[in-house]
């Protein structure tokens, strides 16, 4: 779906990315995975427009994107971030269904909508016209979800969607995320420094450290094959109390 050939990116004197050659699969569930500041959510940023590489391609289908496509393709990507992003000032519902509505859709196909993605996230009608102030973290980010998903675009990109949130309720989303991301069977890209999310709902994991990738593969590949020692000190950082008496050989 996306490909992103030798990108560099660079803000002032820092390297942010580079270089990276990366293949993102259609209809997979791909998660960038690192620490914080190795580049992951730049490349995310790479692949909606948000900001362009100082050098390389990025390539949507196989075609070069070019900055005038941009516009256009970004109907075919949703996007969340952390926390969500809602406009404050706007319900849930109209948050939900503010694309829609600016690109002329009809009340009845904009309702039908709604309500497939209430079914989908767990939101009933009642909870979709409160204002965010009045949701709970987790309902934010299911109505974020809604809104990404509203003009039902090819691509799914998440921005450590689930970061800011407690333990139990970001169990519960990720146990809904990894049944909406099946039964929709979009491509998706993640991006999480959680190694335990990364393996859950990743069908590929592309570990990075400071800017560039250091592997690609399943959780079980990177811990019996860690590529360099980087990564099995980064899985043996994330593992619980418990599993830390047996740490990676």
């Amino acid at each position: 779906m996306f490909s992103l050939v030798a990108i560099h990116k660079s803000y002032g004197p820092v390297r942010a990315v580079g270089p990276v050659d990366l293949e993102i699969a259609k209809a997979r569930t791909t998660v960038l995975l690192g620490p914080s500041g190795c580049g992951k959510s730049t490349l995310l940023r790479l692949m909606t427009g948000l900001t362009s590489p100082d050098s390389g391609e990025v390539r949507f289908e196989g075609v070069r994107v070019q900055p005038d496509r941009w516009p256009s393709l970004r109907r075919h990507l949703g996007y969340v971030i952390q926390e969500g992003g809602l406009f404050p000032h706007l319900t849930a519902w109209s948050n939900v269904t503010l694309m829609a509505r600016h690109l002329g859709w009809s009340g009845p196909d904009v309702d039908r909508r709604v309500e497939e993605l209430g079914q989908l996230t767990r939101l009933d009608r009642p909870t979709l016209l409160r204002y965010p102030a009045e949701l709970s973290g987790g309902q934010r980010q299911r109505v974020s979800l809604m809104r990404a998903l509203m003009l039902d675009p090819a691509v799914l990109l998440l921005d450590e969607p689930l970061g800011a949130l407690d333990p139990m309720t970001r169990f519960d989303l990720q146990t809904d995320l990894a049944q909406i991301f099946r039964s929709l069977g979009k491509t998706v890209v993640l991006v999480t420094h959680d190694l335990s999310e990364a393996g859950f709902l990743g069908d590929l994991i592309v570990l990075m450290k400071e800017g560039r990738v250091v592997q690609t593969g399943t959780l079980e590949q990177f811990v019996h094959h860690p590529a360099e020692p980087f990564v099995r000190k980064f899985i043996n950082a994330q593992r619980s109390p418990l599993e830390a008496v047996a740490p990676v050989a």
